[in-house]
């Protein structure tokens, strides 16, 4: 059975920084292409970035890129998204995705 826990979100200050983890069974993430999506509230859910099967990250959205890396362990079978000088815009519920598989989300919410 496939699982993905996320982990690390909470309260952070303007220019705080926060690592997010998703913790994923049933399944290995060196052979995966696993994602982290963000949904503010009343947006949409959006790709944030992913990481491929050779381990090569790529950032998606441009507000993001130099503040956030993804990055994974496969020993740990976890996914990572470190987030530096985090933003009031980043604000939002951040999801793991891998296929169809999601997990339920970790809330940042970033404010003074």
């Amino acid at each position: 059975q496939v699982q993905l826990v996320e982990s690390g979100g909470g309260l952070v200050q303007p220019g705080g920084s926060l690592r997010l983890s998703c913790a994923a069974s049933g399944f290995t993430i060196s052979s995966s292409l696993m994602r982290w999506y963000r949904q503010a509230p009343g947006k949409e859910r959006e790709l944030v970035a992913y990481i491929n099967w050779a381990g090569t990250p790529i950032t998606y959205i441009d507000s993001v890129k130099g503040r956030f890396t993804i990055s994974r362990d496969n020993a740990k079978n976890t996914v990572y998204l470190q987030m530096n000088n985090l933003k009031v815009e980043d604000t939002a519920v951040y999801y793991c995705n891998r296929e169809k598989d999601w997990g339920k989300g970790t809330l940042v919410t970033v404010s003074s």
